[in-house]
């Protein structure tokens, strides 16, 4: 199971790049032609007056998109902040108990955060909403790819719970353990 939840949140990883890199070459492309307009009217020239219609409202669409796709894998590559203060001073037993307790938690809000995030989806998709911008995007494409990276997320810390709970090492510690190592 550890293998298949690793390609699903390496494939959510790629595609939250995949989002992050589609912004940069929107903002580039959208930087060009405000240069190619400038350029022109300096030489005298007609400016082709090249623009991204609702460039900005796409690009929060993708960031969305990219920072929910990414929660999954970046917890299990140690990637988020985790206050370990009180688990630094208890025993080991106790500390990877309410390790547990803790990823659980996270999990069941996660997990309630999917279902209504899921809702909202289903909503906008029933309704056909899309948003205001000289672009009509269909709302569920975001708040779907929102869903999916929160039901990842859940998932990886149902599993981090499960394996404290068995007595095992999750990914992320793991992984905080060998960047320790590495500094």
């Amino acid at each position: 199971m550890g293998r298949l939840l690793d390609r699903v949140f390496a494939v959510a990883l790629a595609l939250s790049a995949l989002g992050f890199v589609t912004i940069a070459v929107l903002v580039l492309a959208q930087v060009a032609g405000r240069m190619a307009d400038r350029v022109a009217r300096i030489v005298g020239a007609q400016p082709p007056g090249f623009a991204i219609p609702s460039l900005a409202e796409i690009g929060g669409f993708l960031f969305v998109g990219a920072v929910f796709l990414g929660l999954a894998g970046t917890l299990r590559a140690g990637g988020h902040i985790r206050v370990t203060l009180l688990t630094r001073f208890l025993p080991p037993k106790p500390a990877r108990w309410l390790s547990a307790g803790v990823a659980a938690l996270a999990a069941g809000l996660a997990g309630f955060a999917t279902w209504s995030s899921g809702v909202q989806a289903w909503d906008s998709f029933s309704f056909g909403s899309v948003s205001y911008g000289m672009v009509k995007v269909p709302l569920w494409l975001p708040q779907g790819a929102m869903t999916l990276g929160l039901a990842l997320f859940a998932l990886a810390l149902f599993e981090a719970a499960v394996v404290l709970a068995r007595g095992g090492t999750p990914a992320h510690q793991a992984a905080e353990a060998a960047q320790a190592e590495e500094l």
